[in-house]
């Protein structure tokens, strides 16, 4: 029943990540399934319309009393605490990701990169850190794996722009925002100064080109088996990243994702050729997958 829950909450919540994370060994999948559900579940709690702030509370406080030892019920819950007892996860790291979604029920706007900095931390690089205990990776992967986890929130950031502005928020730096000229990022914002917008979403897409590059060095240290379904993933984000870079208005017309199909190719392209060159250290960034 537990992995049934904890495959439905994955699957109803990530495309990507979740066709990706099938082509992991049964125990590793296992894993990851449980740890997903977890942060997926908090997640739902803060990004409903209305938001579900008292659920979240209560979600909460059944993960302080399982971090204590207790048996809450809840199979999402008890399933995490099992995992991170498991694999040592940090407490630090989830109390981070905890802050960070509490951070979605009252912070709307962010003035600086150091403000994003804590949020990106919270929301996604402790993801990447518990991801790279789940894969029993070395320390040193450690700076690579959260690297990961910033650059692909960072593309999640750029393609939810609009769904995020229904939700009152904008996460790009403002002094990004009045630096490239514009008085906000609505549609009418930026149809009132296009230029300046397709200079601001490619500006973001570098950025996050730029971590992502950087995290890829830490492929060295995933082993091959595992490392089939992270660069699937990485190179999805990419292609992402590439229609974006392309036309920066999509994003106002359409929600920007790969196919199943696409995601599927990908993980049988890599399962031939990851093993030929074991790994590829990356290059300039390119715009095209």
């Amino acid at each position: 029943m537990g992995q049934s829950i904890h495959y439905q909450i994955f699957r109803n919540g990530s495309r990507t990540y979740f066709h990706s994370s099938l082509f992991f060994p049964p125990d590793v999948r296992k894993d990851v399934f449980i740890l997903y559900a977890f942060v997926r579940q908090a997640d739902d709690f803060v990004d409903s319309i209305p938001q579900q702030k008292q659920e979240f509370k209560s979600f909460c406080d059944r993960w302080k009393c399982a971090a204590e030892g207790c048996i809450t019920g809840d199979v999402v819950i008890d399933g995490f605490a099992g995992l991170a007892a498991l694999k040592q996860f940090d407490c630090e790291w989830i109390d981070a990701f905890l802050s960070s979604m509490r951070a979605d029920l009252s912070k709307s706007r962010y003035e600086t990169q150091v403000e994003l900095d804590q949020y990106l931390y919270g929301s996604a690089e402790v993801i990447g850190l518990m991801m790279a205990r789940i894969l029993d990776l070395p320390e040193k992967s450690f700076p690579y794996a959260r690297l990961l986890g910033r650059s692909m929130q960072y593309i999640n950031f750029i393609r939810d722009i609009a769904e995020d502005l229904t939700l009152g928020r904008v996460y790009f730096p403002q002094e990004y925002i009045r630096r490239c000229g514009l008085s906000g990022l609505e549609e009418s914002d930026a149809r009132a100064a296009p230029e300046q917008f397709r200079f601001f979403i490619r500006q973001q897409i570098a950025q996050y080109y730029r971590w992502q590059v950087e995290g890829e060095l830490g492929y060295r240290f995933i082993p091959y088996r595992y490392l089939i379904p992270i660069r699937t993933a990485a190179e999805m984000y990419k292609w992402t990243a590439t229609l974006i870079a392309r036309d920066p208005f999509v994003i106002y017309r359409t929600f920007v994702r790969p196919s199943i199909s696409r995601i599927i190719m990908r993980i049988l392209y890599n399962s031939v050729h990851i093993p030929l060159c074991r790994i590829q250290l990356p290059g300039a960034p390119r715009y095209e997958i």
